[in-house]
């Protein structure tokens, strides 16, 4: 759907970006990662069409951000890392500001604006000042405002940044209703909301593209295994041998126990296995209760820091 091909982007003698080359597809939720200055904000800038590339094209359903800007921009909802409030606008006042500037029809103005508000909570505070609200209500907004027009894709820098833990629950829940309706590029600093939402991860640092996968295929493809941290109920040997006899196991050993009456194991499979349904039907057969079976896949910030620290060494 969106088609980034060889953009670059200089100020003066700085490449902020260099030569970025990636698909984002229709109904995709994609996590944009980097460390300040990796160029995360200028490429979505370019994309939007707030800056244009020193060399490279955007593509939107085919058409070209600088040749039809006005048709991209009207299938894309941004929302900026700082919101573009006015503080003196009432919220309700904003978002009709919103939709003349979107180009809105009247007749649908108020089914466009009654949606954005419900679905980000901000109903009861349509008619106070935006000034007068706090940090969260604040961002509410500015999510508010890129949902006006239901533009097929939104594009999200920092959506959580200054909410409170049960806000940000609130808000990975929306992205994911949202993902169902648009396609979605999605920029935090907070991996594990990344990993909660996201169906595939892009990595840049220094303007260049480090990684782009789904969460668990990088972590499959650095840690070069595949383990299991399993809690059973019973005896340490008998967990050893069913958890021996499935199928591409490579390796089990004892973890210790941190229960009465419990052992974990540490369960090794061959690469791109997945051996949980086979050891779930061995300790059922064994009459041995699975108590706990998780992934020992790394997580998405620990991919995040070796992929950034890998560049840094190399150059």
């Amino acid at each position: 759907m969106i088609r980034v091909e060889n953009v670059s982007k200089k100020y003066g003698q700085r490449l902020a970006v260099d030569h970025l080359d990636f698909m984002v597809n229709r109904g995709e939720i994609l996590g944009f990662l980097g460390p300040n200055g990796a160029g995360k904000s200028t490429t979505m800038n370019i994309i939007t069409g707030y800056l244009s590339a020193t060399e490279g094209s955007v593509k939107l359903d085919g058409h070209d951000i600088l040749e039809e800007p006005h048709e991209v921009k009207r299938q894309i909802g941004y929302m900026p890392e700082l919101p573009p409030l006015y503080m003196d606008m009432t919220v309700r006042d904003y978002l009709s500001f919103v939709c003349d500037i979107k180009g809105v029809p009247r007749v649908s103005r108020r089914q466009n604006m009654d949606r954005a508000m419900e679905m980000l909570m901000i109903t009861d505070v349509r008619g106070r000042l935006i000034k007068n609200l706090s940090k969260g209500y604040k961002q509410r907004v500015g999510i508010a405002q890129a949902l006006i027009g239901t533009p097929p894709v939104l594009i999200l820098d920092e959506p959580t940044i200054g909410l409170d833990p049960q806000q940000i629950i609130e808000t990975r829940g929306l992205i994911r209703d949202l993902g169902k309706e648009h396609t979605i590029i999605l920029s935090s600093h907070i991996l594990p909301e990344v990993q909660a939402v996201c169906t595939r991860v892009l990595i840049i640092n220094k303007g260049k593209i480090v990684a782009s996968d789904t969460p668990e295929n990088l972590a499959r493809g650095m840690t070069g295994d595949n383990r299991l941290s399993i809690r059973v109920a019973g005896g340490e040997k008998e967990a050893l041998s069913a958890a021996r006899s499935v199928a591409n196991v490579v390796k089990a050993e004892s973890a210790g126990s941190r229960e009465p009456g419990t052992v974990d194991l540490l369960v090794e499979a061959r690469k791109d296995q997945d051996v949980r349904r086979g050891v779930f039907e061995a300790f059922a057969r064994a009459s041995l209760p699975l108590l706990m079976m998780k992934s020992m896949d790394l997580t998405l910030e620990e991919i995040f820091l070796n992929l950034i620290t890998e560049e840094k060494e190399v150059t």
